[in-house]
């Protein structure tokens, strides 16, 4: 049998799909593997270049494959899908992968350790416990107002709503409703207090990070913005330009171009849409102080003149983008000039 040079590998729960080629290209090995054999089975094969797909479970599995002495990489599924032939199975999508890891343009996703994936695990849970909240408050005012009860925007105005349904002189709601909307309320409260502790835990991690503490110069990245870089952005070398980056991280325009005329759409929402969702409320919050008197930069200014504000805060946060590449990349904290934002 030729020797195993490179091994496709489609990563599942319990069965996984192994498809290994020699160095001419021919097939040697095709077989499913389930999950406790996995292990071994690599640490019998010489030293081989493993694909897989950037999904569920990879960085682990890439971590766990890259001891036993092979050489790693994980590709985006996107650009696997190209490799497959026909009708999709474990065994198809395995041989796809096994093909576009060799492929001399393919684009690869750096593997995770343990801690990078933990931060990202802190910052996750409090994206969950923010989302959570907001259903909770959500139900909280579409409750009360069944009762003619309405509350303004904001965290504290539903401050002002439990206060009025632990009140047992108001009889404007039942005993029964009050009781049930309690509930509602103390889940509120528990979901706030943990918010507050995960914050905390971000705020202590981003001050011992002096990556962090530089990319916080910028204007509208704070700790949670400047945590979620670090844990998402591992290598900054990896993009040519801010531009690219930017690209990455989907706030630039969709192309669809032909004919030698150029057509861009909406911004295309790709990569970690957490990070790119950050940026834009991040601009979105400079540019409202903007308009409450702080100075704004002349091109933001000029631009809020003639686009929508949706539109500027997308361009700004682009902007930001160039900026973290650049101090991630060329070091340096933000300098502010005249035009830069005053705050």
């Amino acid at each position: 049998m030729e020797t195993i040079a490179t091994v496709g590998l489609d990563l599942a729960k319990s069965v996984f799909q192994v498809h290994a080629i020699s160095a001419s290209g021919a097939v040697v090995l095709r077989r499913a593997i389930r999950r406790a054999s996995l292990i071994d089975f690599f640490r019998k094969l010489p030293p081989c270049l493993v694909g897989m797909e950037a999904c569920a479970t990879a960085h682990f599995w890439a971590r766990e494959i890259g001891s036993c002495g092979h050489e790693v990489k994980t590709i985006p599924p996107i650009y696997v899908k190209a490799y497959v032939k026909r009708s999709k199975t474990d065994a198809a999508d395995a041989e796809a992968i096994c093909e576009a890891v060799t492929r001399p343009t393919m684009r690869f996703v750096p593997i995770k350790s343990a801690e990078q994936q933990a931060a990202g695990v802190l910052l996750k849970t409090r994206d969950l416990l923010v989302r959570q909240r907001s259903q909770a408050a959500n139900a909280l005012r579409a409750h009360m107002m069944e009762f003619g009860i309405a509350a303004a925007k904001g965290m504290a105005s539903l401050e002002k709503l439990g206060d009025s349904i632990r009140t047992p002189d108001c009889q404007t709601i039942p005993d029964v409703a009050r009781k049930a909307l309690l509930e509602i309320v103390e889940q509120i409260d528990a979901l706030s207090a943990r918010i507050e502790d995960l914050d905390a835990a971000i705020r202590c991690s981003v001050q011992e990070d002096e990556v962090a503490r530089r990319l916080m110069t910028v204007p509208g990245v704070g700790p949670i913005i400047a945590a979620t870089v670090r844990a998402v952005v591992h290598d900054a070398g990896g993009f040519k330009t801010g531009r690219d980056f930017a690209a990455w991280l989907g706030l630039t325009p969709r192309a669809h171009s032909s004919g030698g005329k150029e057509r861009l759409g909406s911004i295309s929402k790709r990569g970690n849409q957490q990070l790119r969702t950050l940026l834009i409320v991040g601009a979105t919050s400079i540019i409202k102080l903007g308009k409450r008197g702080l100075k704004i930069p002349d091109w933001v200014a000029a631009l809020l003149a003639r686009k929508p504000f949706k539109v500027v805060s997308v361009a700004l946060a682009n902007k930001t983008a160039r900026i973290i590449w650049a101090l991630l990349s060329k070091g340096g904290i933000y300098q502010k000039t005249a035009a830069a934002i005053a705050i």
